[in-house]
């Protein structure tokens, strides 16, 4: 049967059919043999085993890499991803300032560069009727494109630039205008500690929240020309550059390119280096998540094994009769193994539906909230990666073929005359 040549008669279809073939026949049909028996319910749990586990490792994975492109999203959104300025003796986020036309140049020189937005800080002292609150107006501009601020916006509108003269409006976080009791359409006096001393009116036009306190407690987006006119500079003159890259997987090497290339008085900063706390925080997160994932596909495989054990002891003299009739071990071996593989498409295959699913629903309905005050976020996000996806469904797969293997080698030990009569 498995060892004998074809009848000298066969037809060619089936004198060539790879003895694989049979294998693969006989290990279809043993799913329905299986019904009603032990091993029926252990392949279900097997099943229901690796179901869950790539069920439970696409959305953990898809939540923390959402949860990473928010929190970075709103880190670059007031850092960009390096900033340029000058170098001070002083700790304080006022510097000398840097002739803009002159480092946007040398700028567009470098591909990787996607957009590069002048800004300036200026320290102020808000005064409500009721409270008084120390920030520090960051003034931007949208000469060169949107601000990536805009998409924090929770309230009222951006600031709105015009071409004529420096805009009254301003945009408080929702921290600072919980604190002074500020609303949209608001008016508050800012004292900047200068000589001499001056006083400007702004208008809050909007607010922001990232649930961030190293921005939200702390900055005021302004027009760049109101911190301009305060600190008497031309338009060429501004506080210093944000670089966003279009690439951030480049930020090191365009880093290094920068710090040997630009003007000796020109600090290079790289966002993760200003905000290191946060960055580390993620790398921790991702760590965690690795070695979730990989006790997961450990515990999934291990079922399989356990399975696998099972099948071969009830068919112990299945396997005597097929050694009896010519059987070899490694093709005794293969069709075990295509039973494992079978079982494990079908987990995949309904896990990969049951987590798509609760991603598509939780993407497009934001069922989960979450509190922002502990999470930096409204909701439970999810960020979609198909490579990564396939990557783990892969690696799920052929962790359960490899683990399918060990327990097959136990087929050699078995004799045909000792299986049969095997009870």
């Amino acid at each position: 049967m498995f060892g004998a040549r074809p009848p000298p008669n066969a037809s060619p279809a089936v004198a060539l059919r790879p003895l694989v073939n049979i294998a693969r026949y006989i290990s279809s049909k043993m799913d329905g043999a299986d019904v009603g028996s032990f091993t029926h319910s252990v392949t279900r749990i097997a099943t229901v085993s690796i179901a869950l586990g790539i069920a439970v490792m696409l959305v953990s994975f898809s939540i923390l890499q959402g949860f990473r492109e928010q929190i970075q999203g709103k880190i670059f959104s007031f850092g960009a991803h390096i900033q340029l300025s000058r170098y001070d003796n002083t700790n304080s986020l006022e510097v000398a300032p840097l002739s803009e036309p002159d480092l946007r140049q040398r700028l567009g020189a470098y591909r990787q560069v996607a957009s590069v937005q002048p800004f300036a800080r200026k320290t102020a002292i808000i005064k409500t009727t009721d409270e008084v609150l120390g920030v520090v107006l960051k003034g931007i501009n949208e000469k060169h494109g949107p601000n990536s601020m805009r998409q924090n916006m929770v309230d009222g509108k951006f600031i709105t630039f015009t071409d004529t003269a420096a805009s009254p409006d301003i945009v408080v976080s929702r921290k600072v205008a919980d604190k002074l009791r500020l609303k949209v359409g608001s008016e508050a006096l800012f004292y900047f500690i200068q000589q001499p001393p001056r006083v400007r009116k702004f208008r809050v036009s909007g607010i922001y929240q990232t649930g961030l306190d190293e921005f939200d407690e702390v900055y005021v987006l302004g027009d760049l020309r109101q911190v301009q006119e305060l600190n008497a500079w031309p338009d060429s003159l501004v506080g210093g550059l944000e670089v966003r890259l279009r690439d951030f997987k480049q930020l090191d090497r365009t880093f290094d390119q920068f710090y040997e290339e630009l003007p000796y008085e020109v600090r290079v900063e790289k966002v993760t280096d200003q905000y290191a706390q946060l960055f580390d925080w993620l790398q921790l997160l991702n760590r965690n998540v690795i070695i979730f994932l990989v006790l997961i596909i450990f515990v999934a495989t291990f079922n399989m094994v356990a399975t696998i054990f099972i099948m071969i002891l009830e068919r112990t003299k299945m396997i005597g009769i097929l050694k009896a009739l010519g059987a070899s071990d490694n093709q005794i071996r293969e069709m075990f193994f295509f039973r494992g593989v079978s079982i494990t498409l079908r987990g995949l295959l309904i896990g990969n539906a049951v987590a798509l699913g609760f991603c598509a629903l939780q993407y497009y309905f934001r069922l989960i909230p979450l509190d922002p005050e502990n999470y930096y976020m409204d909701r439970v996000p999810i960020a979609w990666d198909p490579t990564m996806m396939i990557l783990l469904n892969v690696a799920t797969l052929v962790a359960s073929g490899l683990a399918v293997l060990i327990p097959t080698y136990l087929i050699a030990r078995i004799k045909p005359m000792v299986a049969i009569r095997f009870d």
